[in-house]
């Protein structure tokens, strides 16, 4: 039972880490997005017009941009095909709302041009669901089976083979969303939406979300090297 509760330290303390870098980012990020929604955008557009003029000018017209509730809650939907902004974004008028808005467009526009890395995050999104739904169960069964049974491994296998799903799929999510970036500091510069400093902070809120993307991978591959080596212990 020992070496039970030292690897339930472990794991506390990769979580403990994890979580509290998790938080600065966050907490950076919104500050960051609270800093730059009070530098109003030259010519008056909300999010929701730089959203309509990036797909526009990108020729996708069957794609549409709608208000959810939350903060941050921004995202595109490639299933019904809509650009989803939160009050912030799709309202305000301001550096914040128009990176925010132009880096959901980059994943429409992926979408348009079949982008290899977001196809491929598409098609796990089953496999992942499943996966993160029942993988802890699996795993927490299979470290108690492990003290009672030769049977337990093999239930700890199958659960750091879901949980991996979990891992690739947070990676395969990087270049996803550094690419949809990309496309939207490229855009929003090329058409001199913002210029000059207004441009650095763009990138720079841009840069801490993308933050949040790259802690949830590592976090999540952490974790599952902590399972790979309770798993080669036992063998």
């Amino acid at each position: 039972m020992t070496s039970m509760y030292l690897a339930h330290s472990v794991y506390w303390l990769i979580f403990g880490v994890f979580m509290a870098l998790s938080l600065v980012v966050q907490q950076t990020l919104k500050s960051k997005f609270k800093k730059y929604s009070k530098e109003p955008l030259q010519g008056g557009l909300t999010g929701r017009d730089v959203a309509e003029k990036m797909l526009r000018e990108n020729g996708i017209n069957d794609v549409t941009v709608t208000c959810v509730n939350g903060y941050l809650t921004d995202h595109y939907n490639p299933v019904n095909k809509t650009l989803n902004l939160s009050p912030d974004v799709y309202d305000g008028n301001s550096v914040a709302a128009a990176a925010v808005a132009a880096h959901e467009c980059g994943h429409a526009v992926q979408h348009a041009e079949s982008y290899a890395w977001l196809n491929l995050r598409s098609a796990l999104v089953p496999a992942v669901t499943f996966g993160s739904k029942w993988s802890q169960w699996i795993l927490l069964a299979g470290m108690i089976l492990l003290e009672l049974s030769s049977f337990g491994k093999w239930i700890l296998l199958i659960g750091i083979a879901l949980f991996a799903l979990t891992t690739i799929f947070a990676f395969v999510t990087l270049p996803v969303e550094f690419n949809a970036s990309r496309r939207a500091l490229e855009w929003i510069n090329g058409t001199n939406l913002v210029t000059g400093e207004q441009y650095k902070h763009a990138k720079s809120a841009l840069k801490w979300a993308a933050r949040t993307y790259e802690v949830a991978a590592v976090s999540s591959l952490a974790t599952l090297l902590y399972y790979i080596a309770i798993f080669a212990r036992r063998n």
